[in-house]
């Protein structure tokens, strides 16, 4: 074996090895960046009162129809295929609306967009509340929840399960019929 030989395997052999750590650091880089699977984010962009009725006498009601504009908000590199969910209004931790946010699904790192009309009635509350204090007040304070349950599907191969959740508050203003205050968590 002469001399040249021998450096032409070590080199050969420092190419492979420095090949190896750079596949390995491009992997890393993979696994840790775009396998990276994170929850979706729900959202109100915004909730608008279409329609309202109020009977402030002997017992107080309110029923109202509200448009919701929602985002389904995805970050990860795959999308995410969610289930029917409900949309929950609340007075005081009292369900006094429901609505059904539709199956689909939000494309990778985009945000998918709809609006929900949910029907709210106090008729659906029970006992003693201070439903007619808050409306001699004229601000009602409200809150909902949602939670959406789906799969992030990476490469048609990688699916998790991941789901995303909401709860916002917000006030009405009974006099201008407008919302105000939302805060979302």
């Amino acid at each position: 074996m002469s001399k040249g030989e021998g450096r032409s395997k070590t080199k050969c052999l420092a190419y492979v090895a420095a090949f190896i750590v750079f596949q390995t650091a491009i992997i890393l880089v993979f696994a840790l960046t775009v396998m990276k699977i994170k929850s979706p984010k729900i959202r109100f962009n915004a909730i608008e009162v279409e329609s309202f009725n109020s009977n402030s006498t002997n017992s107080p009601s309110i029923n109202m129809q509200l448009l919701t504009h929602i985002t389904v908000k995805n970050t990860n590199f795959g999308h995410f295929k969610y289930d029917n969910s409900t949309l929950t209004i609340l007075y005081n931790g009292m369900p006094i609306g429901e609505a059904v946010i539709p199956r689909g699904r939000a494309k990778a790192r985009k945000t998918k967009k709809f609006n929900i009309s949910v029907g709210v009635s106090s008729d659906k509350l029970s006992g003693n509340t201070n439903l007619g204090n808050d409306m001699n007040s004229g601000i009602l304070r409200l809150s909902s929840h949602a939670k959406v349950s789906g799969k992030v599907h990476l490469m048609k191969v990688i699916k998790k399960k991941k789901s995303g959740e909401m709860n916002c508050d917000w006030t009405i203003n009974l006099a201008t019929r407008e919302v105000q205050d939302l805060k979302c968590k």
